[in-house]
């Protein structure tokens, strides 16, 4: 049986819009199967987001990217992914979801909630936004409780808990507070994390040392209940007052879709994938990584900016064997 398309990509995030570009340009049959709308996590980002990258390091097929602010935010992001993959007609099937990847007779045969596809390549560049890291702690399934923070405004006027120390999070407490929410924060660790955006930390730390937003070091979230959460503290377990739990816990690639394929993962907590960094091809033969799903737990490793050559890379090693 021949195989319908050359390429099937597996994500419509700007990584995997990169590679279908690369295809394009070499001549090869593809298709994006992307299970939201385009660039899916972007669009699930804060509103106001800005990237810690300039937008020429945020660019994919040589499409300039051009920004107004020294830093691109999520709006300019998604009006150029939008745009790139408009006006090169890249062939994106959205709301779509892949279920299985399945070897047959030398090519793959991709089962969706929707229809069934066969290629000969699968790229898979499902980053890992979908999947939160679960605090397993009772009272986390309740209503007040999200591991995805989008508006400020929401919150106005509430006690609310933030939960995390990294760029979310941060994001999170300072733009609550601005909107006059009452903010407390619950850090594992004794400070700030190292990688929060430069001209972001100061201002968290400031307002932390002022008391216009309360943090706990070294403490973690016991209990949430309707109207008050539990706190394990250096000092003991606390009980505070709250409206609302914004857990800032990280994320998570779909690594059930990987073991499904066939791919290997590390046996320890961090879960790598087994791929060959020259190529980005699997174990399987034919099916390849490309951006953040790289690093398995490790999601801090890989970006847009050091991961865009994964499409050059496989594409490369597409036509070479073809």
């Amino acid at each position: 049986m021949n195989a319908a398309f050359d390429v099937l990509i597996i994500g419509g995030g700007p990584i995997g819009l990169a590679c279908a570009l690369a295809a394009k340009k070499a001549g090869l049959q593809y298709i994006i199967i992307e299970k939201g709308c385009l660039v899916n996590s972007l669009f699930n980002y804060p509103l106001y987001m800005t990237f810690f990258s300039t937008s020429e390091r945020l660019e994919i097929g040589g499409v300039p990217f051009v920004s107004i602010n020294p830093k691109p935010t999520r709006p300019e992001a998604l009006e150029y992914y939008r745009r790139v993959a408009t006006s090169h007609h890249m062939h994106v099937k959205l709301f779509e979801e892949v279920k299985t990847v399945t070897p047959n007779a030398g090519e793959y045969i991709i089962n969706t909630d929707k229809g069934v596809y066969h290629t000969r390549n699968v790229v898979i560049a499902t980053g890992f936004y979908d999947i939160p890291n679960l605090l397993d702690i009772p009272g986390e399934n309740l209503p007040k409780v999200t591991h995805y923070y989008k508006d400020p405004h929401f919150y106005a006027t509430q006690q609310v808990l933030v939960i995390g120390a990294h760029n979310s999070a941060v994001d999170a407490a300072l733009e609550t507070y601005r909107k006059g929410a009452q903010v407390t924060m619950v850090i594992r660790e004794g400070e700030i994390g190292s990688r929060v955006k430069y001209w972001v930390k100061p201002d968290i730390e400031n307002r932390i040392k002022e008391g216009s937003i309360k943090a706990y070091f070294h403490s973690s979230v016991k209990a949430i209940r309707e109207r008050e959460t539990d706190i394990n503290t250096p000092e003991g377990t606390i009980t505070i007052p709250n409206d609302f739990v914004i857990a800032m816990t990280g994320y998570q690639p779909n690594f059930s879709l990987l073991e499904k394929a066939g791919i290997r993962l590390s046996d320890d907590a961090k879960k790598h994938p087994v791929y060959n960094p020259i190529t980005m091809e699997t174990n399987m033969p034919h099916i390849y990584l490309a951006g953040v799903v790289c690093g398995g737990m490790d999601t801090h490793v890989w970006f847009i900016e050091n991961s865009r050559d994964h499409a050059d890379k496989i594409i490369a090693h597409i036509k070479d064997g073809a």
